[in-house]
């Protein structure tokens, strides 16, 4: 019986073949695996039949969230005025007025400047993990929010996960959103969402009841656990919020399908707390299941990470490691470009 607590336990090997590069063509060709958790079934279908598996009094529930092209390119300024070393930046969350979260490739401290497309970023201050706070200017005079969006709309990258290993692609800035993405803020998309063309979430939305949440996705979603107890690993935080309409669906659905571990983890930190906003940092693993939440579609997620420690809730850690083990063999794609799986 292996430690459901233990790192090591959430680990295996993938063939590096079947990590998705790009998504398909035609999003319903993606394979989806069905698991029946009543008896422990596992179903080889495609997205073509996704609506069939569902049960007709659930309410699915989206992350409306959209991606914001936050990976910028620049080069630092020295004291002479002139240009100097490569930077890259990658925009993290909005702080407060001409205040912003941001992690960069590259030496900078307190007080360095960097030039991005004409606009001046300063470093404010250094914060843990490699964050800092900083502020954007042109000319000295500070950018608005409407100003700092625009700009990153226009030259801002996709941040792609690091495991992808390339470049972003024009048809990234597509490909790598939600048909119903709406409220900007993640620098990450919620990957299950990826599977749905306009056509076919618009017969979900005729056949079934639906309700929206936003969790701005944050890239400590790609954060590995380092601890050997996965109860000692520090969550990071990614803002959410819930409408007061949708808070009432969600209270009153008799069957929730989350579409999304970050879906999932709103859901669950609201049932939790009753806060229909704010910063969610719930970690959802075997010793910390879900409460509120029925079902569960979601991608296959890289080693040691939470989000197949938040699978391992759902359907404990032998049948996860099960799971994966028929995807493996199966020749499931895997990770934010890659198939689904759904959890009744």
């Amino acid at each position: 019986m292996m430690n459901e607590l233990s790192l090591s336990a959430y680990d295996y090997d993938l063939p590096s073949h079947l990590i998705a590069l790009t998504p398909l063509k035609n999003k319903e060709d993606s394979k989806l695996l069905v698991y029946n958790r009543q008896d422990k079934s596992i179903t080889h279908s495609t997205f073509l039949e996704f609506a069939s598996f569902l049960p007709k009094n659930t309410l699915l529930v989206f992350n409306d969230t959209k991606v914001i092209p936050a990976r910028i390119y620049g080069k630092k300024i020295h004291s002479n005025l002139q240009e100097g070393a490569k930077i890259e930046g990658l925009f993290h969350k909005i702080l407060g007025e001409n205040l912003y979260l941001f992690q960069f490739r590259g030496k900078l401290k307190e007080g360095d400047r960097i030039d991005f497309y004409g606009k001046t970023c300063k470093i404010l201050k250094n914060l843990e993990m490699g964050f800092k706070e900083v502020g954007f200017f042109k000319e000295e005079k500070a950018l608005s929010l409407e100003e700092f969006l625009g700009f990153l709309e226009e030259f801002g990258h996709i941040p792609l996960p690091p495991y992808l290993k390339r470049e972003d692609t024009k048809e990234d800035r597509e490909d790598y959103q939600s048909v119903f993405a709406k409220n900007i803020g993640a620098v990450a998309a919620p990957t299950a969402s990826l599977h749905f063309s306009k056509e076919s979430f618009e017969n979900l939305k005729r056949n079934f009841k639906t309700a929206f949440v936003t969790l701005h996705v944050g890239a400590g979603t790609f954060l590995p656990v380092s601890v050997e107890n996965i109860l000692e690993h520090k969550m990071h935080k990614e803002s959410y919020e819930i409408t007061k309409d949708m808070q009432k669906r969600i209270e009153e659905a008799e069957h929730i399908t989350a579409i999304g571990t970050t879906a999932a983890r709103t859901i669950e930190f609201y049932a939790r707390t009753k806060q229909i906003s704010g910063e969610c940092d719930l970690f959802l693993h075997p010793k910390n299941p879900p409460l509120k939440t029925n079902a569960l579609l979601t991608n296959f997620h890289l080693p040691k990470s939470t989000l197949l420690m938040l699978v391992a809730s759902f359907v404990g850690l032998e049948e996860m490691k099960r799971i994966y083990k028929e995807a493996i063999l199966k020749e499931y794609r895997f990770y934010s470009y890659g198939d689904g799986m759904l959890i009744l």
